[in-house]
């Protein structure tokens, strides 16, 4: 029986098993570090207990420290989550060697699938259909060299040890590779505490499908069907959904028996996923690997099948068996779940730090979320603010479903990539389920575009930055601001949009306002006495909404905006895209924030990894350093050509966000 469970995990994750813990009548308890000693997950669960720093090496990925807070709570189980030590196998032994129980497969189990190139041999033995590729002992360059040529380039470098995306990499060309081995085996010892690598050939186009297998321990595997994941960004995935589509019906049965025979090969005990590759020109599959833990993705899984996957855990971990055969197991609608990331697509993906000021998420979908309004986004851990997950009865419904709740959701004070999933939701291709793992590379035109503040978001900043009384008070007495005498009232405002800075003079007649635009620079020019180019008019009207937002009315059309505060100015969402505005004072320079010049500034919170550049001349374009974030790396590059002076931070140094980098000519 589960007397008491700990949660080794923080988050969205441990919210999510301790939510069906209680509903089965078994106390939990959490786990935190110093970033973690206020968040959520800490107050969701009965007890929780300290375990260290703000480092995932010094607090979650210590396995004494998990041990220390199960014996000092009579917890006798404990549940892994995903992530952190839910593949190790170390830890899986430790805690039965104690006699305690692990919510998961065996230490043999993990070890054997833990690493992905012990994991392949296996499958191959096994008849499991595998991609081309080394997985051996000799780590060497020279060895890579050798192996690459013959397996044929683009090949993919990926971390042994682990998954997530950390530690991958895509090499066109030998010219590539050092330099994306290096990197690799950085960023896989730095989160799995293991720098092996592996090579697989690079196919393309392809799909990432996976099933969902569930096991007894004792030969007994049934599957859960499939779900697609080909939507992803650094090799990770952001949309999911079940069950996989487009697939025809041998197919289907063919991936879901590799699912199961891959199970059973290991003779796999509780819930799993196996992952294929999926060979669209060929219409063929190859295992990938094998995760030994719960998947981020298996809301969507529980949504079609009815199932609860942790309650099934909890169930067969107190000694029952698996809850249905395969033949009561059924598949019905289609869902689709969203990551939300604290992060910024427009800056290559790169997390977003700081206060998460506004937190409003969508009522119409489920929301697996591990965060709250007030809670710091801190460079420790994982950016993921929820899990969007929506079930409808096709695919189609289910995708008008998931845009709907994007456009429902509104966050403030760090970035998010909530604009970027509204437009692979709204693409024709993704909507006819023209998908495959480099979708965001070949759309990265469309989704990426910049798009420049519309109408409706000028009026609404405007309408906040001067107060809603501009619009709707006729009385001078109350309202003075932009009062003439012998004319209609008239304010100007500063609007900031990234590197865009814009001069709106608004003048109101009949409640009826009309903007006029100048750009920074023709606005600048009328100081001097010249005449400036408006850029833009139009006329609006507005009404304030109940809910703090506005309702627009512009050529006879309306629209809806809400308004949230975002760092030092405003975020306003209008349908599924949103825009920052911040509001200069008028006698700043052209309302222009301007960057330093000569320098490269960090653009995110982080631990600087290597320098690659030498002191001296470098080419646009060139890497200068990395920067590690959450487990990621990435790069700065040179913003144009010049001379490297020298760096300002020691590798192994922490960085904060807009920090000057290295001096640059």
């Amino acid at each position: 029986m589960l007397a008491k469970l700990l949660i080794a995990n923080r988050g969205e994750i441990a919210i999510r098993v301790a939510r069906t813990a209680h509903r089965m009548g078994i106390p939990t308890i959490a786990v935190y570090s110093d970033a973690d000693r206020s968040a959520l997950h800490t107050r969701f669960c009965n007890e929780a207990v300290y375990i260290g720093a703000a480092p995932s090496t010094e607090s979650y990925l210590v396995i004494d420290r998990i041990l220390e807070a199960m014996e000092s709570t009579g917890a006798n189980a404990v549940h892994p989550g995903y992530g952190f030590l839910s593949e190790n196998a170390d830890f899986a032994e430790s805690v039965e060697a104690e006699g305690w129980i692990f919510v998961g497969p065996t230490a043999d189990t993990i070890r054997s699938m833990g690493s992905k190139a012990s994991a392949k041999n296996l499958m191959e033995q096994a008849g499991v259909p595998t991609t081309p590729g080394y997985q051996g002992r000799d780590q060497s360059l020279e060895t890579f060299r050798e192996k690459c040529e013959q397996i044929g380039y683009p090949v993919l470098l990926k971390a042994s040890a682990g998954g997530g995306g950390k530690g991958m990499r895509v090499v066109n060309s030998e010219l590539e590779l050092e330099d994306a081995l290096n990197s690799a085996k950085r960023e896989s010892q730095s989160a799995f505490g293991d720098d092996t690598i592996l090579i697989e050939k690079y196919v393309r186009p392809a799909r990432h499908v996976e099933v969902q297998i569930f096991g007894d321990g004792n030969g007994d595997v049934v599957h859960l069907y499939d779900r697609d994941c080909s939507i992803q960004r650094r090799h990770q995935k952001i949309i999911e959904e079940a069950p996989a589509f487009g697939l025809n019906s041998s197919l289907r049965n063919q991936l879901l028996e590799a699912g199961v025979n891959a199970g059973k090969a290991v003779n796999y005990r509780g819930a799993g996923t196996v992952e294929f590759l999926y060979d669209v020109n060929n219409d063929a599959v190859y295992f990938m690997e094998m995760n030994t833990r719960l998947q981020v993705e298996h809301p969507v899984t529980e949504m079609v099948t009815g199932v609860d996957l942790v309650e099934w855990q909890l169930r067969l971990a107190s000694g029952e068996g698996i809850p249905l055969s395969q033949e009561s197991i059924r598949c019905e609608g289609h869902s689709i779940e969203a990551r939300v990331y604290a992060e910024d697509p427009y800056n290559d993906f790169v997390p977003s730090t700081g206060v998460l000021e506004s937190l409003q998420l969508s009522p119409s979908v489920r929301n697996d979320c591990g965060v709250e309004a007030g809670q710091e986004i801190s460079p420790y851990y994982d950016p993921m603010i929820t899990k969007m997950v929506v079930h409808k009865p096709s695919r189609i419904e289910a995708i008008y479903g998931f845009r709907d709740a994007l456009s429902e959701t509104r966050i403030g004070g760090v970035e998010t990539n909530l604009q970027f999933l509204s437009r692979v939701a709204s693409g024709l291709a993704y909507f006819r389920g023209e998908v495959s793992t480099s979708y965001i590379d070949d759309h990265r035109s469309e989704l990426l575009l910049y798009s420049a503040p519309s109408d409706v978001a000028i009026a609404s900043a405007i309408l906040h930055c001067n107060g809603f009384s501009f619009s709707v008070v006729a009385d001078p007495w109350e309202y003075l601001q932009g009062f003439r005498l012998n004319d209609s009232a008239k304010v100007s405002t500063w609007l900031q949009n990234g590197k865009d800075s814009l001069l709106a003079t608004v003048s109101l007649t009949e409640r009826i306002h009309k903007v006029s635009l100048f750009s920074q620079s023709d606005a600048t020019s009328r100081r001097r006495g010249e005449t400036p180019e408006c850029i833009r008019e139009f006329e609006f009207s507005g009404t304030l909404e109940d809910s703090g937002g506005f309702s627009i009315e512009i050529n006879g059309e309306k629209h809806k905006s809400s308004i949230l505060k975002h760092k030092d100015g405003v975020k306003v969402f209008v349908k599924g895209e949103n825009w920052n505005f911040s509001f200069p004072e008028m006698l700043e320079s052209g309302g222009a924030s301007e960057g330093i010049e000569g320098s490269l500034n960090s653009p995110m919170a982080g631990v600087v990894t290597s320098h690659i550049a030498d002191i001296g001349q470098v080419q646009v374009g060139d890497p200068i350093l990395t920067i590690e974030a959450m487990k990621m790396e990435h790069k700065i590059f040179a913003p144009s050509d010049g001379e490297l002076l020298g760096f300002r931070f020691a590798v192994g140094q922490q960085v904060k966000e807009g920090e000057m980098l290295v001096d640059f000519e």
